[in-house]
């Protein structure tokens, strides 16, 4: 049976951020995740996590600025500095908050610049970043985000993810593994998902098109599901999708899955 987890930047957002916590709990999840916990401070987030008996399970590093397009630093050669402060920072929430692991945004690849360097670069920060989050007992990630939700984005297939945390050698980076963007860009999702799976540390489902709900588009998630269990993934399924008609009405599928 797969273990869920309430991805609060996509579900509740009716609430202000903090009394998201306490609709996770009553919708029956036990944990949760988001992208950024730096706009509260760790005690915010712990007096809400405590109060709800709920676990956080992913976070992500600073990306840079967000609400001006940005997505990561990771992949950009004038950023190195700025990206290791983002490590400090995340490693302080993550240790705070008991966060077992964190995902890095690679980036959007900047005009003119050249993929050596672009590889480069991201190679290098994640050489640093693993390491000073294994100092910490902290997982580091890596997400594959396609390129029609976040044109240019630079990490944007698995096989591309895999070829550089081979480079990296690391054994604390690994692989996050969102169904829905794998969809959107490659597809094979079974056969991916078999094949990574002791590289793989975290999954994220939605449904495609829509990025809602799963049974709202063509992903068949009681396969997938079925899959994972047979497999044997034991980590948690962050829900990252856009509720299609508000949070708790779109859980049936979830009450479904409950019932199994």
């Amino acid at each position: 049976m797969q273990k869920f987890a309430a991805n609060l930047s996509m579900l509740f957002t009716e609430v202000p951020f903090l009394d998201r916590f306490e609709r996770a709990a009553r919708a029956g999840f036990e944990a949760v995740e988001f992208l950024f916990p730096y706009a509260n401070t760790a005690e915010e987030i712990n007096a809400r996590l405590k109060g709800n008996r709920l676990k956080l399970v992913l976070h992500n590093l600073p990306p840079g600025d967000w609400d001006g397009g940005e997505r990561g630093i990771a992949c950009l050669p004038d950023r190195v500095d700025e990206f290791r402060e983002g490590v400090a920072r995340g490693i302080e929430y993550a240790t705070a908050l008991g966060t077992q692991q964190v995902n890095c945004l690679a980036g959007k690849v900047p005009m003119g610049a050249s993929d050596e360097m672009l590889r480069k670069t991201f190679v290098a920060n994640l050489k640093y970043a693993a390491a000073e989050l294994k100092k910490a007992g902290i997982k580091l990630l890596i997400e594959p985000i396609n390129n029609y939700d976040i044109p240019g984005f630079y990490l944007n297939r698995t096989a591309l993810a895999i070829s550089i945390m081979d480079e990296v050698g690391s054994d604390n980076l690994f692989l996050q593994y969102d169904i829905y963007h794998a969809q959107r860009f490659e597809g094979e999702l079974a056969a991916t998902m078999t094949k990574q799976l002791a590289r793989i540390a975290h999954i994220q489902l939605a449904d495609n098109p829509g990025r809602n709900e799963p049974g709202t588009g063509e992903i068949n998630y009681p396969f997938l599901f079925a899959h994972l269990d047979r497999i044997g993934y034991r980590g948690w399924i962050g829900c990252e999708y856009k509720p299609l008609a508000g949070t708790e009405a779109g859980l049936k599928w979830l009450e479904k899955m409950r019932r199994a």
